[in-house]
């Protein structure tokens, strides 16, 4: 039995054959059977501690990215180092997680409560942000001084881009839980890539449709990282739009309102680059945009390996089951997670949106990446390398039944050719349904749009 609490989606956003058990927005927690602890748990634990408390102040080193770059090239005149963010996620921290190896360890239940309230976690994310904004400002000034070159200007857009992409988890994190304080913080770490629909459709959007052909954020087996991009960006976008306005319409209201949280979310993001341009020069403009576009990828490429390829079964009525540990590929490579706020811990976090991170857990029967979010990320941008090593791995999850997967509808005849296209299992209707020829971004919007016109 799953306990619901907090905020729930209206039905009327989804025409989709879910679950109702299903249909909670992020803010609502639903604790899974394994990991549910009562009101009474203990409040002071002596007997326990957190081995990564102050690990977690590691995740401040992103967005103090460019200035420790500006440093390096001060001290060595190599222009090279404005290059640092993505050296430092996708080279640094994948050799880190190699180095370090993995932690499954999870904290008593006993301790969970006590550990959720300690608000020193809280701060690690909070500190996170006005740094973000202090090297966004910083790469405004040096973009808009005349004393670099383009090549080095690209370089800190890159690193900024990088700040941005992790600025969204941090906002992730952020945005999931119901202090006002916290979700005004998301939006703020969203502005700076232009993306503050996400926090509309991946609360209200994605955790309702997660590992089904409806999601735009789900990759397919057969999908490569820069096939899923253009369609997760289009269809969250349309997604989030749709959703919104069923819900003003709820409301009586238009779209075209200032309470539309997109468009005010939209908004903040077009003040921070006006006043940027206007303090440092239109020449600011397209590496702020440039940046943009890197940071919202990021999120992308990580949305494209959290559910490769998984899907959840129809059951008779048509409804999806709900969603279980193994629809979210995990990780417990220490380095990564504390990068990413424990994100790696995602079928956790599914099963309980508004959790802390300190306080997400282990779940064995979650399938396993090869390594953590940083590498993988590298990965999915070679598309060959990345099926040579998750497809098999995928095919495994589904003990060789291909039919159990969500398969890219172009390619689904070539797959089930390859790997043997037998049964009629629940994963395979979901299947045909990803084969019915439209992608999962305009589903989602048709079927939000039909439940906002209902």
């Amino acid at each position: 039995m799953v306990d619901k609490y907090g905020k729930f989606v209206k039905h009327a956003d989804f025409n989709l054959t879910f679950d109702k058990e299903e249909n909670v927005e992020a803010h609502a927690e639903h604790a899974h059977h394994h990991h549910h602890h009562d009101d009474d748990v203990e409040l002071n634990p002596a007997a326990w501690s957190d081995g990564k408390r102050y690990a977690w102040l590691l995740g401040i080193l992103i967005p103090l990215a460019p200035f420790i770059a500006w440093g390096a090239v001060e001290g060595t005149g190599f222009g090279g180092f404005w290059f640092l963010g993505p050296v430092l996620v996708f080279v640094i921290f994948p050799l880190l997680d190699l180095a370090i190896g993995m932690d499954a360890t999870n904290p008593p239940d006993s301790v969970l409560k006590w550990l959720e309230q300690d608000h020193y976690y809280r701060w690690c994310t909070y500190l996170f942000i006005p740094i973000q904004y202090a090297g966004l400002i910083f790469a405004a000034w040096k973009w808009g001084g005349g004393g670099l070159s383009v090549v080095e200007s690209i370089g800190l857009a890159v690193t900024m881009g990088v700040v941005g992409g992790i600025g969204i988890n941090t906002a992730h994190e952020l945005g999931h839980k119901r202090d006002d304080l916290e979700k005004w913080l998301s939006r703020v770490a969203l502005a700076q890539t232009g993306y503050g629909h996400f926090f509309i459709e991946h609360n209200r959007g994605h955790h309702v449709r997660v590992a089904t052909p409806e999601d735009p954020a789900s990759s397919r087996l057969g999908e490569s990282f820069w096939e899923f991009l253009p369609r997760t960006v289009s269809g969250s976008l349309t997604s989030a739009w749709h959703l919104e306005a069923a819900r003003l319409a709820r409301l009586g209201k238009s779209p075209w309102t200032l309470r539309n949280d997109i468009l005010g979310a939209w908004a903040m993001t077009v003040v921070l680059f006006a006043a940027l341009t206007v303090a440092f020069g239109p020449i600011v403009l397209p590496y702020l945009v440039l940046q943009a576009v890197i940071g919202f990828s990021l999120l992308e490429v990580v949305n494209y390996l959290e559910h490769y390829g998984l899907l959840r079964d129809k059951k008779e009525d048509g409804r999806y089951q709900r969603c279980l540990p193994r629809h979210s590929w995990n990780s417990n490579n220490v380095a990564s997670n504390v990068l990413l706020y424990h994100l790696q811990r995602h079928s956790d976090h599914h099963a309980n949106p508004t959790r802390r991170y300190q306080a997400l857990r282990h779940v064995d029967e979650a399938p396993q990446l090869p390594t953590g979010y940083a590498g993988m990320i590298v990965l999915a941008w070679f598309p060959p390398i990345w099926r040579r090593v998750m497809d098999p791995r995928l095919i495994d999850h589904f003990e060789g039944d291909v039919t159990k997967a969500n398969i890219n509808p172009r390619k689904r005849a070539k797959i089930l050719g390859r790997y043997g296209g037998g049964g009629t299992s629940g994963g395979a209707a979901g299947g045909a349904l990803a084969g019915g020829g439209t992608s999962g971004g305009a589903q989602a919007g048709g079927t939000a749009a039909a439940g906002a016109a209902s």
